[in-house]
């Protein structure tokens, strides 16, 4: 998979390494799926950290079935990203996917510090989503490599799909 950008300094530390999957979920009308955490006011993708037993793909179709109730069908690679985070010695690999919706099977089922955070399932185009979470300004040290994270994602998959589009 394409690397798409770097977060972070890579320093002579030894990291706690996590792997996560993402993805760009569109419902028939086009629209993205985004997580908004209204607590701390600010968009995510999608997706989560790989478990120890699950390959990327499995934890994709879990996490966007937790978090978005549905069904999806993945279509192709986006990237991915690593992130360099220091402060706690972790390096994050998260591979992000293009995927549209299938079916709705239940409503999201969030996780006890999801609902803390106020998370709730939003719906709009690519360029409201850029435009959203460009304007976010994050002041929390993680949030920060998440909003730099998934907007490279959702400009890479905004790109792709422009890009395979009739001219």
């Amino acid at each position: 998979m394409q690397l798409l950008k770097e977060i972070g300094e890579k320093k002579d530390i030894k990291y706690k390494r996590r792997t996560a999957a993402r993805a760009v979920v569109f419902n028939k009308k086009g629209d993205i799926a985004l997580l908004f955490a209204s607590k701390d006011n600010y968009h995510k993708l999608p997706g989560g950290g790989v478990e120890s037993h699950e390959s990327i793909e499995e934890t994709l179709s879990r996490e966007i079935l937790e978090e978005t109730g549905c069904e999806i069908e993945v279509n192709e690679e986006v990237g991915k990203v690593i992130e360099y985070r220091n402060k706690i010695n972790l390096k994050q690999t998260s591979f992000c996917f293009l995927a549209n919706f299938k079916k709705i099977l239940s409503k999201p089922n969030f996780t006890e510090e999801e609902k803390a955070k106020g998370f709730q399932l939003v719906w709009m185009n690519f360029d409201k989503a850029i435009k959203i979470i460009e304007k976010e300004k994050p002041k929390d040290y993680h949030l920060k490599f998440m909003r730099e994270r998934d907007l490279c994602f959702v400009k890479k998959a905004n790109e792709i799909i422009t890009s395979s589009q009739p001219h």
